[in-house]
């Protein structure tokens, strides 16, 4: 029997053919060392890491490719945005629905370099008052962190009313698109984004080990890492010319040459339809878990917009027992727990518990939504009894 996948917002799966044709061409024909070497190897590395930043740049409408940096994922992305931006006395704000590859920096930060953190209010469904969050902004507040979708609850963040309300507070905007590049527009000249890190191996349907981070051409970073770049080689401290700044060592040049072909299958389906269809589905999905007896939806109601994700609970289950059933008796993969983001498991309600996390993707088909509630059934008649 074959596994039902339900885990895209870790990570989507399968992936588009030509993302497999693309690693394997390139580790079998030229995979030598990007930036480093004149020779015609070299060169055609270098040309897919060039390809890659063209084709991010066109999909998020950004003006020039050199200002988005590779990152082996979102994780590093922020981390590279926040310690690299963030100095002490400095004030920042984020959502009450983060990850933990948000929070935990910011604490780092806050502990080890006297800068205050806020956390905005959100509602149980993982809504944001634009009005208090307003009311969080200090003198020394210098930057707003946010995620674009929560990965927990699917919740959609007005992403341009934050991006206004910022930029009139003179207050830098970094987007955290874990769940969002591929799957919703992202446009950061309209929605007012300074910093958007995002993941390669999600909603861009390229290889794990892959992402990136687009960092607004005015705002200067202090680089993560330190060493070589291939460029300015004879210059003692690391060079300012982006990319190189912050892309020291060796790329991943097979992963992004999948990561190119993954972006190249999203722009040609277009994001729209592939967020409609993850939608209809999303609401096929909970309309049929609402119809079972003691199932509880956390995050936005039936007919709200969001991304591909329901979080839920079956009552007198444990999260984890369902997730355990789900793989060995119906061959379907989930994720139960905490999710890295106990911020919003507090937001919903379900610090105490955690909760199963059901997400769809490009290739998951309508059937097996269908079996997916029918294997859901079956486990509430198993512990209604």
């Amino acid at each position: 029997m074959s596994i039902l996948y339900f885990d895209h917002a870790a990570s989507s799966w399968p992936k588009p053919p030509a993302v497999v044709e693309a690693m394997t061409r390139c580790i079998t024909e030229f995979a030598a060392n990007p930036g480093r070497g004149s020779h015609q190897l070299g060169v055609r590395a270098s040309r897919v890491l060039f390809e890659g930043r063209k084709q991010l740049a066109q999909l998020f409408d950004i003006a020039n490719p050199n200002d988005i940096s590779y990152a082996l994922n979102t994780t590093a992305a922020l981390n590279l945005a926040i310690k690299g931006y963030v100095k002490p006395g400095d004030h920042v704000i984020c959502t009450g629905v983060e990850h933990n590859s948000v929070r935990r920096p910011l604490e780092y930060m806050r502990t080890h370099h006297q800068v205050q953190v806020s956390y905005a209010p959100m509602d149980v469904q993982g809504n944001v008052d634009l009005q208090q969050l307003e009311r969080l902004i200090q003198p020394n507040t210098t930057l707003m962190v946010c995620n674009h979708s929560s990965n927990l609850l699917g919740t959609i963040l007005p992403l341009e009313a934050i991006g206004a309300m910022m930029k009139k507070h003179g207050v830098k905007l970094l987007v955290d698109a874990a769940q969002t590049a591929g799957v919703l527009e992202i446009d950061v000249q309209a929605m007012g984004i300074d910093m958007l890190a995002f993941p390669g191996h999600k909603g861009l349907l390229g290889p794990q080990g892959t992402g990136g981070l687009y960092i607004a051409p005015d705002l200067e970073l202090e680089p993560l890492l330190h060493g070589g770049t291939g460029s300015q080689s004879e210059a003692i401290e690391q060079p300012k010319v982006r990319p190189d700044r912050y892309e020291a060592g060796t790329q991943n040049t097979v992963g992004i040459a999948g990561l190119v072909e993954g972006v190249k299958f999203i722009r040609n389906e277009t994001v729209e339809r592939i967020h409609t269809k993850e939608w209809t589905q999303i609401q096929m999905l909970m309309e049929g878990l609402m119809a079972i007896p003691g199932v509880v939806l956390y995050g936005p109601e039936l007919g709200v917009n969001k991304t591909g994700i329901v979080a839920f609970n079956v009552a007198q289950a444990e999260a984890s027992e369902v997730a355990f059933i789900l793989d060995q008796s119906f061959q379907i993969a989930v994720r139960s727990g905490y999710h890295c983001t106990p911020l919003a498991h507090e937001t919903a309600g379900t610090f105490g518990s955690g909760a199963v996390r059901a997400s769809i993707g490009y290739y998951t088909t309508n059937q097996e939504v269908e079996q997916f509630i029918h294997a859901i059934q079956e486990i509430s008649r198993h512990y209604a009894h």
